[in-house]
C-alpha cells in the first residue's frame, strides 16, 4: 500500500512538472511575442508586403517542392541503376527520354489548341496517350538526370573543380515545370526590389498581376519565365533541347560552387550601385554554362542536337536588324533618363521637406514627366524589337532590372555598364575555365571585377 501511494505521489509530482515546465513555455513565448512585435497589423506600406499578399493564391510552394525533389534524388541513390550501364547506353536512354519529352510536348500543345477550337471535342484518347507517356518519363526521370549529372561531374573534373576525384557540391539537378518570377522594380530606378516565385501562369494571368502590382503605384512588374533556379537539387525546365539541359545544369552548379565564396554569399546584397554580385554572378554563370555544355556535348553527343534558341526568337529576325546594337541603344538612352531621375532624388533627399516645398515639388514635377517619357520610349522600342520578329511583350524598369543581370547572355542588355564586357576579357586572359571561375569567385563589386580586368591587361602588356 505504502508502495502504491510512493509511484501516486511521483506521478503526480511527474504531472505536475511537466505542466509547470508547459505553462513557463507558453508564458516565455508570449513574453518574446511581445517584446519582438512592432505593429497590431501587418505592414502592408511595405511594398514586398503589399505585393505578397496580392499573388498570395499564386505563389509556387517551394518548401513541399524541395522536400520532394530531395525525397525523389534520395530514393534513386538507393535504387539507381545508371551506373550498371556503358556508355553509349546512358547516351541513347538520354537520348530517348529528350525525344519522348519532345512528344509529349507537342501532344500537350495540341490538346490545348483543340480545345481551344472546340472545348466540347472529344480528347479522351489523346490525354490517355499523354497520361501514358508522361507516367513513363516519371519512372525514367530519376535515371536520366543522374546520368547528365555524370556526364557534367567528369568534364568539371577534368577542368579542375574536382577535390580528391569528387565535385563539392555534387552536381544535383531535377526537371520541373518551372515557376514563372514576379520582378518588381521601382519605376524611379532599375533595382530588383522584390522577387516571388509564382506557379505557371498564362499570358493573361500574368498580364492581370503586373497590372495589379502596378496600381499600388510608384513600381514597374514583369513575371518573367525561369530556366532554372538554384535551389538544392537545383530547379531546371524541363526541356528536349539536349543542349539546353546541359548548359542550365552547368549554368546552375556553378551558383551552387559560389555559394562557397564571396561572390555566391553576397549575391542579394546591393552595394550603392546596384546588385553588383547578381550581376557578376549570373554573367559568369551564362558564360560557364555554355563553355561547359560544349564540353559534354563534344565528348558524349558529338551528334547534332536540337539548336538551342531563347524566348527572344520565335521568328527569324530580317538580317538587317542588329538586335543587340539596338538593345545596347535602347538600354543606354533609358540609363541617361534614369540617371536624370536619380539626381533628382538625390538633391530632394537633400532638402528641408517644409523649407523647401517649393523645389521638392518642382523637383517631383519633373520625375513624374521623366518616368513617363521613359515608359514611353521603351514602350516604342519594344514595338521595333516586334516588328522585327523579336515577340518581346514588355519592356520597361523590371525587365531591364532583370535581364540587365545576365550579360554574358543576351546582347546589349547591360547598355553601358561594364560587367559583361569586364567578365568576358578575364575569362579571355585565363588560361582555362577554372583559372577564370578561381579570379572571379572572391569578387563582389564592380570596382573590384574592373581592377582584376586592369591588372590581368597590364600584365598581358607588360
Amino acid at each position: 500500500m505504502i508502495v502504491l501511494i510512493d509511484i501516486t505521489q511521483a506521478i503526480n509530482q511527474n504531472a505536475m512538472l511537466f505542466y509547470i515546465k508547459r505553462l513557463l513555455k507558453i508564458l516565455l513565448g508570449i513574453f518574446i511575442f511581445i517584446l519582438l512585435i512592432q505593429r497590431s497589423t501587418y505592414p502592408t506600406y511595405i511594398p514586398h508586403n503589399a505585393v505578397s499578399v496580392m499573388v498570395i493564391e499564386h505563389k509556387f510552394d517551394t518548401i513541399t517542392w524541395e522536400i520532394e525533389a530531395l525525397w525523389d534524388k534520395a530514393s534513386y541513390m538507393i535504387a539507381g541503376h545508371h551506373h550498371f550501364m556503358d556508355q553509349p547506353t546512358q547516351v541513347e536512354f538520354v537520348r530517348a527520354y529528350l525525344a519522348d519529352v519532345a512528344t509529349v510536348q507537342q501532344l500537350e500543345r495540341q490538346l490545348d489548341q483543340l480545345f481551344s477550337d472546340n472545348p466540347n471535342a472529344d480528347l479522351s484518347e489523346l490525354d490517355r496517350q499523354r497520361q501514358t507517356l508522361r507516367a513513363d518519363l516519371f519512372q525514367r526521370q530519376a535515371t536520366a538526370e543522374a546520368i547528365l549529372e555524370s556526364q557534367i561531374s567528369s568534364v568539371l573534373a577534368e577542368q579542375g573543380f574536382g577535390v580528391f576525384g569528387q565535385i563539392i557540391p555534387p552536381v544535383s539537378m531535377r526537371f520541373t515545370q518551372m515557376p514563372n518570377l514576379l520582378v518588381v522594380s521601382p519605376r524611379d530606378r532599375i533595382q530588383r526590389q522584390i522577387e516571388i516565385a509564382l506557379n505557371p501562369l498564362t499570358l493573361p494571368e500574368r498580364a492581370q498581376i503586373e497590372r495589379q502590382v502596378e496600381s499600388l503605384g510608384g513600381l514597374s512588374a514583369l513575371i518573367v519565365p525561369l530556366g532554372g533556379m538554384a535551389l538544392y537539387p537545383a530547379m531546371i525546365q524541363e526541356t528536349a533541347d539536349l543542349t539546353r539541359a546541359v548548359e542550365v545544369f552547368a549554368h546552375e552548379w556553378v551558383h551552387h560552387y559560389f555559394f562557397m565564396f564571396p561572390l555566391g554569399l553576397n549575391y542579394f546584397v546591393d552595394t550603392g550601385g546596384g546588385q553588383e554580385a547578381m550581376m557578376i554572378n549570373e554573367t559568369v554563370a551564362d558564360i560557364f554554362g555554355r563553355e561547359i555544355a560544349e564540353m559534354v556535348l563534344a565528348r558524349y553527343y558529338p551528334q547534332p542536337s536540337a539548336t538551342h534558341t531563347t524566348v527572344y526568337t520565335q521568328d527569324e529576325p530580317p538580317i538587317p536588324f542588329d538586335y543587340g546594337a539596338t538593345m545596347h541603344e535602347t538600354r543606354v538612352n533609358v540609363d541617361q533618363i534614369m540617371g536624370r531621375i536619380g539626381r533628382l532624388n538625390a538633391h530632394n533627399a537633400t532638402l528641408h521637406p517644409l523649407d523647401d516645398r517649393a523645389l521638392i515639388a518642382k523637383n517631383q514635377a519633373e520625375i513624374d514627366a521623366l518616368t513617363v517619357k521613359v515608359e514611353r520610349y521603351m514602350e516604342h522600342r519594344r514595338q521595333i524589337f516586334w516588328q522585327n520578329g523579336y515577340r518581346i511583350v514588355k519592356i520597361n524598369q523590371a525587365f531591364f532590372a532583370f535581364y540587365g543581370g545576365y550579360q554574358g547572355g543576351i546582347a546589349g542588355i547591360g547598355g553601358a555598364d561594364p560587367i559583361g564586357g569586364a567578365v568576358r576579357d578575364i575569362r579571355t586572359m585565363s588560361d582555362s575555365l577554372y583559372t577564370f571561375i578561381v579570379r572571379l569567385r572572391s569578387i563582389t563589386t564592380r570596382g573590384e571585377l574592373l581592377a582584376v580586368r586592369d591588372r590581368l591587361l597590364g600584365e598581358d602588356i607588360e
